[in-house]
């Protein structure tokens, strides 16, 4: 691993990029040898300097569950982030872009936990039985480290290129719907630029929660009753400026609207 002073230099260049909305340069261009457990390491020291300054976590975010996601950026693996309280939109929200930098929309769906879920051996089926409901979720990507020639560990270092999202107001239950088939019809200004469903994540949108739960086991670690987990994009990401007005129609889960301002 690289040396602790080296992740807790790389956690605070993050910290300080998001302040000032910035990019630095790769950190697999600086330290090719760093590795994925270095990258959770520095987005950890991140998190926990937020906890102490008051934030309050909510949920974690799940990125590259599926296949046109890999293909957009590259990366084969999935990986993980954490959510805060203030990252958190309503349907129909003004959002400030200027809050973010290079900013991009995903189509997800977000579950909320009823119960806690741990390792090993985590399936589908105990996923399911652990969520309480399903709900549509855009989700904003916030990149503060160069995009062109990035790994899987510039993205997790930067808490998996979270920055927000905005959830939809239908909720379902696992078992009030075949979550497989929820569709993602995406528009930018009126047009339509992406559309997907849900089974473009592992095939089963909630496949990404079980998976989850067995890499927290490798911590010692479980996902808590009341997370919300953010569960992968099914289409690509789509870039949004300040002035667009975005809509995804999820079918029979209803719509999300936001603009950015």
């Amino acid at each position: 691993m690289l040396p602790p002073d080296v992740i807790a230099q790389l956690a605070d260049e993050l910290a300080d990029a998001d302040r000032t909305h910035r990019l630095i340069p790769r950190i697999t261009a600086r330290h090719p040898d760093a590795t994925i457990e270095d990258s959770y390491a520095i987005q950890g020291i991140w998190r926990d300097k937020n906890l102490a300054a008051g934030r309050r976590l909510i949920g974690r975010k799940i990125g590259l569950t599926s296949k046109a996601m890999q293909q957009a950026t590259g990366i084969t693996e999935p990986d993980y982030g954490v959510m805060f309280d203030d990252t958190v939109y309503r349907n129909g929200a003004e959002i400030p872009v200027d809050l973010f930098t290079n900013v991009r929309i995903e189509v997800e769906l977000a579950f909320v936990l009823k119960e806690p879920l741990a390792g090993p051996g985590c399936a589908l089926e105990d996923a399911l039985r652990a969520i309480d409901y399903a709900v549509p979720a855009l989700e904003v990507l916030n990149s503060h480290i160069e995009l062109e020639g990035r790994t899987i560990v510039d993205t997790i270092s930067d808490n998996a290129a979270y920055g927000g999202m905005v959830l939809g107001d239908v909720h379902r239950r696992p078992d009030e719907i075949d979550l497989r088939w929820v569709p993602g019809v995406l528009s930018r200004n009126g047009e339509i630029e992406e559309t997907g469903v849900a089974a473009g994540v592992l095939g089963h949108p909630a496949t990404g929660v079980a998976w989850l739960a067995n890499k927290f086991h490798q911590h010692g670690a479980r996902l808590e009753a009341g997370e919300i987990i953010l569960a992968g994009s099914f289409t690509r990401p789509m870039w949004v400026s300040r002035g667009d007005d975005v809509l995804c129609d999820y079918g029979p889960m209803g719509q999300i609207r936001c603009r950015f301002v």
